[in-house]
C-alpha cells in the first residue's frame, strides 16, 4: 500500500532535500518529541535560528515528516512501500534512507500493552481469586480457544455423552 500525500504535505517537505541529511535527522527528533510531549514553539525557533529560514517552514516540515511518520505506522506500511511513497516527492537514494530509518527507529521502543484480569472461580464450596496478566493476542487466542470449546459442549454428540455419564 502507497501513502497518498496531499500538495500540501509535498510542499511542506519540499526543503529537505536542501538541507544536510543530519538537519532532517534532527527534525525527526524533534518529530518524535513532538509526538511524546506535545509542541514546543522554542525548538521550531531554535532550528530556524540555526538554519536561517522562518520559522513556520520548520514548523511545516516537522509536521510532515510526522504526518509521513504516524501514516507509515497506522497502514504499517514496508520499507519498499515507504520509499515508493516518499518517491513522489524527488528526495535522493541518502534522504530517502535516512527517512526510512527515522521510520523505523521507534519499532525499538514499542509498548506492548499488558491486560490485567481478576478471575473469581467457584469450585463447589469453595471460592478463590486468581489475578492473570497478559498480552492482548493472547488474550485474543484464549477467548478463540474457549468458544470453540463452549461450541464443542453445544454439540448433540457431546449432550449425549453428559447424559450418559450422569
Amino acid at each position: 500500500m502507497l501513502l497518498v500525500l496531499s500538495e500540501d504535505h509535498k510542499e511542506h517537505l519540499s526543503f529537505l532535500p536542501k538541507v544536510d541529511t543530519a538537519v532532517v535527522g534532527e527534525f525527526g527528533r524533534i518529530a518524535l518529541e513532538f509526538l511524546r510531549r506535545g509542541s514546543s514553539p522554542k525548538i521550531y525557533e531554535g532550528a530556524a535560528r540555526k538554519l536561517c529560514v522562518p520559522v513556520e517552514m520548520v514548523q511545516h516540515g516537522v509536521e510532515g515528516l510526522m504526518y509521513l511518520m504516524t501514516e507509515s505506522s497506522k497502514h504499517m506500511i514496508s520499507e519498499e512501500d515507504f520509499l515508493d511513497s516518499v518517491l513522489v516527492l524527488g528526495f535522493g537514494e541518502e534522504l530517502n534512507q535516512t527517512l526510512l530509518q527515522l521510520a523505523s527507529r521507534p519499532i525499538r521502543q514499542q509498548v506492548i500493552p499488558m491486560l490485567t484480569m481478576r478471575l473469581l472461580l467457584t469450585g463447589g464450596c469453595d471460592l478463590s481469586r486468581r489475578v492473570l496478566q497478559t498480552d492482548p493476542s493472547t488474550l485474543l487466542h484464549l477467548i478463540s480457544t474457549l468458544e470453540a470449546a463452549l461450541a464443542a459442549i453445544k454439540t448433540n454428540h457431546a449432550r449425549r455423552i453428559f447424559r450418559n455419564i450422569k
